[in-house]
Parts: structure tokens; C-alpha cells; sequence
């Protein structure tokens, strides 16, 4: 069985993080860039669940909420590669958020 322990240590990372900035640090840009980031791990799941299919947004609910967003999207996704042993998706998913983490730090350093 596949291990995706590391995409989902490293979104709940950023998540967490998220999740304790200020509002104001949100509003900054770490917020917009979760959001992306959630939407990309929401659509990558759909399509990898659901294929041939349109996926749907994920929805801005606010700032306060992306960093729940960004660990749901992220254990989804986490499900479903693991049931169908996607090694690669994993891969390719675990170096997004890698990425996007930095891109959240570089976001909450901004002032």
C-alpha cells in the first residue's frame, strides 16, 4: 500500500500554519495562496475519483477557513491515491505543496 504520509505531514504543515496567522498576514497573500493550492489538491482528487468528469471548484469561504480547506483537499487526495497506488500523483502532488509551502512563508514574511 502506498505511503502518503509525506503529502499529508507536509499539508498539514502549511495547513496549521495557516490556521494561525493573523488575519491580517492572511489577507496578505498566504490566504489566496492556500486557497490555489486546496483548489489544485481538489481537483487533482476529482479527477484521479471521478475521470472524464468536470471537477467543481472549491469554494472561497473566507480566509479564516483555508487552512481547514488545505487539509481536507489534501487528506482527499491522499485517500485516493493510496486506494489506487498512484505513485506518481503522489509525487507530483507532494512537491505542489512543497512548492506552495514556500510561497506561503514567503507570503506571511511580506509586511
Amino acid at each position: 500500500m502506498l505511503d502518503t504520509a509525506p503529502l499529508t505531514t507536509a499539508a498539514q504543515l502549511h495547513s496549521d500554519r495557516l490556521r494561525r496567522l493573523p488575519e491580517s498576514a492572511l489577507r496578505r497573500g498566504a490566504a489566496a495562496e492556500g486557497l490555489a493550492l486546496a483548489r489544485e489538491l481538489a481537483r487533482r482528487a476529482q479527477l484521479l475519483e471521478f475521470p472524464g468528469s468536470t471537477p467543481l471548484d472549491l469554494p472561497d469561504v473566507g480566509v479564516l477557513a483555508v487552512g481547514d480547506q488545505l487539509a481536507v483537499a489534501a487528506h482527499d487526495l491522499a485517500e485516493i491515491v493510496r486506494g489506487l497506488d498512484a505513485a506518481d500523483e503522489l509525487a507530483e502532488a507532494t512537491a505542489l505543496v512543497e512548492e506552495a509551502g514556500r510561497r506561503i512563508g514567503a507570503a506571511t514574511a511580506r509586511r
